[in-house]
């Protein structure tokens, strides 16, 4: 098997399943029980925040535990509405999240509130003028992605968050879920609010994640009931996860320090490999995208199709975001970067990780010119 859908889901390190195994063998009590196993498992969650927040370069007491992604950054988005919309009822986001920002937007327009949406260039990039001109007086949260997940695009959130200075009244939200492990954000520095991270995409297992919050910040809780996270997410806690998701930090934070100049060569490789191929256009600009990502149209094909094709050889990439793969609608971010629809139908992701070789990176490039070339035949015989 060679996996190349890391964008989606990664592969649990072997370590990080050994570690969520032993927590919830040995450690299964209740961390807000007041016995001894209960006090056990809390004194793990304590050292996994104070872990995860040292890898982050936070304070501990501003880490979250969440299920994830999509959690949070609906806690992030409603949550700074329903706690602000006293002082204005105005969001700004960009054409190219992920839809679990896009989504809980149009779920506020539903409550009254006003979002905007800024457009992005055909490299799939905002403008950060773009982005201050945008604010009102009723603003008061900017909500933009790191990376984006489906072509890779390093959005300016560093100048976006240093320019929010001037307006201390707008919270900003980054979600860095496709960003964390693959591309340094330093979280003080761009002045970010609160910030989304996802255990599944760096090796961790899927059902954990946090949210950073600025110390002082106040959102209003989505989930009430046994008051845990002080108060801002409750429900039992899922220590293995939370532990097993400090290990993968950890162990992925190690990788991108030693192979991100690896990465970005496999990268780089199967762009200068592809580029090459008539017919094939790509979409993940060369310079301001992470390595880990590369998303390109088979024009006058269908990208599920190729996905499928590319599965009976063992090899697995993916159309647009797993979240919207099985609609089958072209993807969002291709349109808004003003590829056609046609060409964006045709659209396939490869998605890396520090685990990836030369050797299946050039297996997956000679499958994938297999493939469209006989496809190519077969479309000009039907005609």
């Amino acid at each position: 098997m060679i996996y190349f859908d890391n964008s989606a889901t990664t592969k649990p390190y072997e370590e990080v399943l050994q570690a969520f195994a032993q927590v919830n063998r040995d450690f299964f009590g209740n961390p807000s029980s007041l016995h001894a196993l209960g006090g056990r498992a809390e004194q793990l969650l304590k050292t996994a925040r104070e872990q995860i927040a040292q890898l982050a370069r936070v304070h501990a007491n501003e880490i979250y535990f969440t299920s994830g992604g999509s959690e949070s950054n609906n806690l992030a988005i409603k949550g700074t509405a329903l706690m602000h919309r006293g002082r204005g009822n105005h969001i700004i986001t960009t054409s190219v999240e992920h839809p679990s920002v896009q989504e809980a937007c149009e779920q506020l327009r539903m409550l009254g509130f006003e979002i905007t949406y800024i457009d992005v260039d055909q490299n799939g990039h905002v403008s950060a003028d773009d982005v201050i001109r945008a604010i009102t007086d009723k603003t008061i949260l900017v909500s933009m992605i790191h990376v984006n997940n489906e072509v890779g695009t390093i959005q300016p959130v560093e100048e976006v968050g240093r320019r929010l200075k001037d307006f201390p009244k707008v919270l900003f939200h980054v979600d860095n879920v496709q960003g964390a492990c693959k591309v340094p954000l330093d979280i003080y520095r761009s002045n970010i609010d609160f910030c989304t991270f996802s255990a599944h995409k760096f090796h961790g297992l899927k059902g954990s994640g946090f949210l950073f919050v600025k110390k002082g910040v106040k959102i209003f809780p989505l989930i009430s009931g046994g008051n845990q996270e002080k108060n801002l997410r409750s429900g039992t806690e899922n220590t293995g996860g939370i532990v097993a998701m400090a290990k993968a930090f950890r162990m992925a934070e190690d990788k991108r320090r030693s192979l991100s100049e690896n990465l970005l060569e496999l990268r780089n490789y199967i762009m200068n490999q592809l580029e090459e191929v008539p017919g094939l256009v790509i979409h993940t600009p060369r310079d301001n995208a992470a390595p880990h990502i590369v998303n390109v149209s088979a024009v006058g094909l269908k990208g599920e199709v190729i996905v499928h094709a590319l599965e009976e050889q063992g090899i697995f990439i993916s159309t647009t975001s797993a979240c919207s793969s099985k609609d089958k609608t072209p993807s969002g971010t291709l349109k808004a970067m003003g590829v056609s629809e046609e060409e964006a139908a045709g659209a396939v992701r490869i998605s890396l990780s520090y685990d990836n070789t030369p050797e299946e990176a050039e297996k997956m490039v000679h499958a994938l010119k297999q493939v469209i070339d006989r496809l190519n035949k077969v479309m000009r015989r039907n005609k």
